[in-house]
C-alpha cells in the first residue's frame, strides 16, 4: 500500500495514477481520496499524472489522534510533494480541502504549485456563530451517526442533479462519513469552523479556478466561492445551477472537463520563454 510517512511519524496512503504534469487532490472533511476517483481516472487519462492522499484520521492513513490543525494539515501536504518530488503542481481541494492547500502555499510557498483549483471549498470563511459550533461539535460527540442520518440529503442535493447520484454510491459516501475517526471529525471540524482565510487568499497570485454549486449547504456560494474568487488576485468563477456540496458526484462530467480545461490552460514557470519571467514573475 504505497504511505509517505509525516515528520510526526503519519502514515499517509496516497493513490499515483498516470504519468505527466502532477495534479494533487485534496479531499474533503469526513471523506477520503476515494471521493476523487471520477477525476483522478480522468486526468491520468488525458496525459496527466493524478495523486490524491487520505489525510490523517481518513481513509486508510493512520489515526494519531492529533495533529488536525492547519498548520499540520498543511504541513502533511507538504510531506508530500516534497517525498514524490512533485513539481509544477496544481492542487484541487474540496471543502476543508480548500483551506489546506492554501496554508500550504502561505506556510510552504508556491515554488512546487503552478495553479490551484477550489471546488464547493469553505474558505475564505464559514458564517458560523461560535454557539452553534459548539452545539455542533456537542452533537458529534453524543450522536454522530444522527447528524449523518439527517445532513445527508443536504449534502447531496434535495433535487436533481443530486437526485440523481446513484443510490450506491450515496451509500459509499455515507459509509465513508461514518468510517472516519470521531475524534478527527471533531477536531476537523472545529478547524474548519473557526478559521478565517481571507488575508491569506488575498496574498495568493497563482492562476486559480473556483468552481462553486448556488445549492450548497454546507458552504454556501455567496459566503464561499464568490469571495473566494474575488479574494485571489488571477481567479475565474464557475457557479453550477442546481449543485449541492457533493459536486464531485452529480455534476462529475462537468468537473472533470473543467478542471481538464484548467489545467490545460496554465502555463508551468518551466515552459517560460528563455530570458522572460514566468508567471509568477
Amino acid at each position: 500500500m504505497p504511505t509517505i510517512r509525516t515528520n510526526d511519524g503519519v502514515g499517509l496512503f496516497y493513490r499515483d495514477w498516470g504519468a505527466g504534469r502532477p495534479v494533487v487532490f485534496v479531499h474533503s472533511m469526513l471523506m477520503s481520496s476515494a471521493m476523487w476517483q471520477h477525476q483522478l481516472v480522468h486526468l491520468a487519462g488525458h496525459g496527466y499524472r493524478a495523486v490524491a492522499y487520505d489525510r490523517r484520521g481518513h481513509g486508510r492513513s493512520d489515526d494519531p489522534g492529533g495533529g488536525y490543525d492547519f498548520d499540520t494539515l498543511a504541513d502533511d501536504l507538504a510531506t508530500l510533494l516534497d517525498e514524490l518530488d512533485l513539481t509544477e503542481v496544481t492542487l484541487v481541494g474540496h471543502s476543508m480541502g480548500g483551506g489546506e492547500l492554501v496554508r500550504y502555499l502561505t506556510r510552504h510557498g508556491d515554488a512546487r504549485v503552478s495553479s490551484i483549483a477550489l471546488v464547493g471549498s469553505t474558505v475564505p470563511r464559514l458564517d458560523v456563530e461560535p454557539a452553534d459550533v459548539d452545539a455542533g461539535l456537542a452533537r458529534f460527540a453524543t450522536d454522530y451517526a444522527g447528524w449523518v442520518a439527517e445532513n445527508a440529503d443536504r449534502s447531496f442535493g434535495l433535487e436533481p442533479p443530486g437526485a440523481d447520484i446513484p443510490p450506491l454510491e450515496r451509500e459509499q459516501t455515507i459509509r465513508e462519513w461514518l468510517s472516519v475517526s470521531l475524534q478527527a471529525a471533531i477536531a476537523c471540524t472545529a478547524a474548519n469552523a473557526r478559521a478565517d482565510f481571507r488575508p491569506e487568499l488575498a496574498s495568493i497570485h497563482l492562476p486559480a479556478l473556483v468552481i462553486h454549486g448556488d445549492s450548497d449547504a454546507f458552504a454556501p456560494l455567496e459566503w464561499c466561492g464568490r469571495r473566494s474568487a474575488a479574494l485571489l488576485s488571477d481567479a475565474r468563477l464557475l457557479v453550477y445551477e442546481k449543485a449541492s456540496h457533493m459536486i464531485h458526484l452529480s455534476h462529475r462530467q462537468r468537473l472533470n472537463a473543467d478542471l481538464l480545461e484548467f489545467v490545460r490552460s496554465v502555463r508551468p514557470p518551466s515552459a517560460a520563454p528563455c530570458g522572460l519571467p514566468n508567471a509568477r514573475g
